[in-house]
């Protein structure tokens, strides 16, 4: 099989409500958005080339002092309803580079275990998917409250949690496009793959304070093994 062209796009506005310069935040003494830097560059024998797409002149320059390019993202794409599907379609237009595959590293997710890249990509491969996304699973008992009732939402009350069924959400710690699918307007295939991960790491997507110092006990407690 011909070795398909890859890249990886890692999107950092610099505007953040929740958590203000999150994007540029010291997690263990590097900026957050080097941690996604940093585990692309760990995986450059799948991945061509690494940019970041930002409107912001700090990541801007922290990125390329990290040997990376950047696609200047214009402030319209960088507002707090923009879409990640539309970030990658102005960044494929905006290279104008053959590319068989769309890489998404998102920089709130920073701790990623060291072989997922390979062994996702390595499974993208072998299914002949169109998209990859990665996925954890969840045992809690979750439900809808209505009239002050709580009504449960996927089990009956009483159920043990060990015999719930099988549920799943989205972490985030990486997708794996076509890029063609990204340039018809699509994040995701039909035929995509829902690629599990089950380990702590998945759980850390940084929006708030509280998941910054969740991530940095985590990373602390990585580097002291």
């Amino acid at each position: 099989m011909k070795k398909q062209k890859n890249i990886a796009i890692i999107p950092a506005r610099g505007g953040s409500k929740r958590l203000p310069g999150k994007n540029i935040k010291l997690l263990e003494g590097l900026p957050l958005i080097v941690h996604s830097i940093n585990y692309a560059k760990q995986n450059l024998g799948i991945i061509d080339k690494i940019y970041v797409s930002t409107d912001d002149l700090e990541i801007k320059n922290i990125a390329k002092s990290n040997g990376v390019d950047v696609v200047d993202r214009p402030i319209e794409l960088a507002q707090d309803l923009t879409s990640t599907l539309q970030v990658l379609h102005h960044a494929i237009i905006a290279l104008q580079e053959p590319y068989d595959n769309v890489i998404l590293l998102q920089p709130t997710n920073p701790l990623r275990p060291h072989d997922l890249l390979e062994n996702a990509y390595s499974e993208y491969l072998k299914g002949d998917f169109d998209s990859l996304m990665t996925v954890t699973s969840n045992h809690q008992k979750f439900g809808k409250i209505k009239d002050s009732s709580f009504i449960p939402f996927s089990y009956n009350m009483g159920q043990r949690s060990q015999d719930l069924e099988h549920l799943y959400f989205e972490n985030g710690l990486l997708y794996i496009v076509k890029t063609e699918i990204i340039s018809n307007g699509k994040l995701l295939a039909p035929n995509n793959c829902a690629y599990v991960v089950d380990h702590p790491w998945a759980k850390v997507d940084i929006d708030t304070f509280e998941d910054f110092e969740y991530a940095e006990f985590l990373m602390k407690k990585e580097n002291r093994k």
